[in-house]
């Protein structure tokens, strides 16, 4: 029996195959890839760079993918990759887990997505890492079915399906799915926050925030996501101009998110777009808005944070300082935190 497999479920990935495959040669034994209907040069191109490729006719249910290809592995642990991911480390950074006791493995995935003509950067810790015996359940937005322990590891993964031009292509099939999904399970705030994130991510805020409302009300405070929910509520009560609804939520979550900078970024973002709009305001307003992007900067970035953007306890929060001081006339501090940001 091999050690480690690389599985892959794909349809018209040509454009970004090749690298994912090349990041994981010398990390995995074998490559997987289970092809769901490409049109394009998906097949030909994995199995150029050493995958060996299986047909799958899609059902419109990703863990049945999924678990169709697990069920071709011969290695006792599985990595599962999406291919607009690649691998940024080497074998070692798994050899200590892949020689003890099975557990489910939560690698870093740091998402690159467009925001003001900039590429950020989010990291997020998904269950990726898997004994041979462990499958997935979920027609969309899938979670592996398993009671053993779960540790996040050091091996580092890119990911760019989350810049605009690819989120176009996917966001009228991913929506069917999770309506579908909701149908089943309509209480599930999995669900309910990923349906939010896609309005979101669409540009449809006010269909965003019905979503988020049900998750929030639904989630337990300790779930993984809830960190990432909270913020994403925030921001997207400001878009659709609930400004107090989202200062009402902030207030609420604030014992919460004491060490995260999305939190205050969100906040201070918030409060900056409630003083616009509320000019006669400012002089109570504005010094909250100057605290939050400060508190931002002591606390400094968290990637440990799930959903944490890179930045927003740095370069973003500068930027926004700057900002925020030249148009109060302070030219000296806007210049200082100008020089932070560009820094960042």
């Amino acid at each position: 029996m091999k050690q480690l497999a690389l599985i892959m479920i794909a349809r018209d990935e040509a454009d970004t195959i090749a690298r994912c495959l090349d990041s994981a040669r010398g990390v995995v034994d074998e490559m997987i890839v289970l092809d769901t209907g490409s049109s394009d040069a998906t097949v030909e191109i994995a199995r150029a760079h050493g995958a060996q490729v299986h047909h799958f006719d899609w059902v419109d249910d990703f863990s049945a993918a999924r678990n169709a290809a697990l069920a071709l592995s011969s290695s006792a642990w599985n990595l599962v990759l999406d291919a607009d991911e690649w691998i940024d480390g080497t074998r070692a950074a798994l050899d200590a887990v892949l020689a003890g006791p099975p557990l489910i493995g939560l690698l870093p995935i740091s998402s690159e997505f467009d925001l003001a003509g900039r590429v950020e950067r989010s990291t997020s810790y998904i269950a990726r890492l898997l004994p041979r015996d462990v499958r997935y359940a979920g027609r969309i937005h899938e979670q592996p079915q398993s009671t053993l322990p779960r540790q996040r590891l050091a091996l580092a993964v890119h990911h760019d399906g989350y810049r605009q031009a690819v989120l176009a292509r996917k966001h009228g099939r991913n929506e069917a799915l999770l309506l579908r999904a909701l149908e089943e399970h309509p209480e599930d705030p999995y669900l309910l926050y990923q349906l939010g994130k896609n309005h979101e991510t669409g540009g449809d805020f006010a269909g965003a925030v019905p979503s988020y409302r049900q998750a929030l009300a639904l989630s337990d405070h300790d779930a993984a996501f809830r960190h990432d929910l909270v913020v994403r509520a925030i921001y997207t009560m400001k878009k659709a101009q609930l400004h107090q609804e989202g200062i009402a939520l902030a207030d609420a979550e604030m014992p919460n998110w004491q060490q995260s900078p999305d939190y205050y970024f969100a906040l201070g973002d918030l409060l900056l777009d409630w003083t616009t709009l509320n000019p006669e305001a400012a002089d109570e307003l504005l010094p909250m808005v100057e605290a939050s992007f400060q508190r931002c900067l002591e606390i400094g970035d968290q990637p440990q944070l799930d959903g944490s953007v890179h930045g927003r306890g740095s370069h973003l929060a500068a930027h926004n300082l700057a900002v925020l001081y030249e148009g109060l006339g302070n030219i000296p501090r806007a210049e200082a935190y100008r020089r932070l940001a560009a820094g960042g």
